[in-house]
């Protein structure tokens, strides 16, 4: 009986951690993918900005859990844009993309929807990712539930 209360104890502890951890927006960011490569590996998108399709890698470099701040504000035809200030995982992984992709594009979708694709021109270092338009005001509301702004103290759990 003792066995079965503190397994009982662990699955409710469980159960609340993982609502506790439960995220309000999505953020992944894609690389492209080489058009060769199989299903297995890549999916095709078709991009509004080149309107091409364009293969990307299944799996994301980066997702939500690698941002830890953003800074919004309001962007042309009545959608918003956001700086994006990764933690120090997402900075090292977002580094190491600028340098092994240079010259191909990072796709940045948000919440399952693409938001803009950004071409690696040089060396991004300093864990920032700009995402110049194509958000919402809901998206911006998300995205507050997750993560501070740029500039105020660490967020405080809810």
């Amino acid at each position: 009986m003792k066995i079965f209360t503190v397994f009982a104890f662990c699955l409710l502890w469980v159960s609340v951690a993982g609502v506790a951890k439960q995220r309000h927006c999505t953020f992944r960011v894609h690389a492209q993918a080489n058009s060769r490569d199989t299903e297995v590996f890549a999916t095709s998108v078709h991009t509004q900005f080149s309107g091409k399709d364009v293969a990307i890698e299944k799996m994301p470099w980066l997702s939500e859990r690698d941002v830890m701040a953003f800074s919004p504000y309001p962007a042309p035809a009545g959608t918003y844009g956001a700086l994006i200030q990764l933690d120090e995982h997402g900075r090292t992984v977002l580094d190491t993309l600028s340098v092994e992709r240079r010259g191909s594009f990072l796709f940045v979708f948000i919440n399952g929807r693409l938001i803009t694709e950004l071409q690696i021109d040089k060396r991004v270092s300093d864990g920032k990712i700009y995402v110049p338009s194509g958000l919402t005001a809901a998206d911006i509301d998300l995205m507050k539930k997750d993560w501070r702004l740029i500039g105020q103290g660490k967020r405080q759990s809810h």
